[in-house]
């Protein structure tokens, strides 16, 4: 799997994605009237498309969300802290990564109790400097770890995978290669 995933937020690192080697990208900060258009772009470009369905402007981020863009864009996979979605996509056999913010203990605990119960394929992971946690995360879900958010330097990118990360997602197109 890539290990370095793109998170695509405007039609310039779209095209930068579409230029690059790189095989699968997240869309977000999209419209939902845009996504056809881009969705089939990707397509052309052999490329694995995922949706933050959380950030995408007009879509509802539920499982009617997910099931639209299941069924309607034939998309590869769907990122979303909503359980629900993650039900809807593990039933229609597509790629749920279920999102999750670490913001302290609680919320660390509530999250690891859903994906207990979700069982997800991938889980990402935020900020992208709690990497000292995904040893004990992997143990506890036995799933691939995807870290992201506020990452900002080759070292922290370094660092999630020494600590056991599967992959990372960014924005930040410096880090896509």
């Amino acid at each position: 799997m890539q290990q370095v995933i793109p998170a695509i937020s405007n039609h310039k690192k779209l095209k930068e994605f579409l230029e690059s080697d790189l095989s699968m990208g997240i869309l977000m900060n999209f419209q939902l009237a845009q996504l056809e258009v881009i969705v089939n772009k990707m397509k052309e470009a052999r490329k694995k498309i995922l949706i933050h369905s959380e950030l995408i402007k007009g879509l509802s981020s539920d499982e009617y969300g997910a099931i639209y863009l299941i069924q309607n864009l034939q998309v590869d996979g769907i990122i979303s802290s909503k359980p629900k979605v993650i039900e809807t996509c593990k039933k229609r056999n597509i790629m749920g990564v279920y999102r999750f913010f670490i913001k302290d203990t609680i919320s660390l605990e509530q999250s690891i109790e859903i994906a207990q119960r979700l069982r997800p394929d991938f889980i990402e992971i935020l900020p992208g400097s709690c990497f000292e946690l995904i040893p004990d995360l992997k143990q506890k879900l036995n799933c691939q770890i995807w870290m992201g958010g506020l990452i900002n330097s080759e070292a922290n990118i370094q660092q999630c995978f020494i600590h056991g990360a599967n992959a990372i997602t960014t924005s930040n197109t410096d880090y896509w290669q």
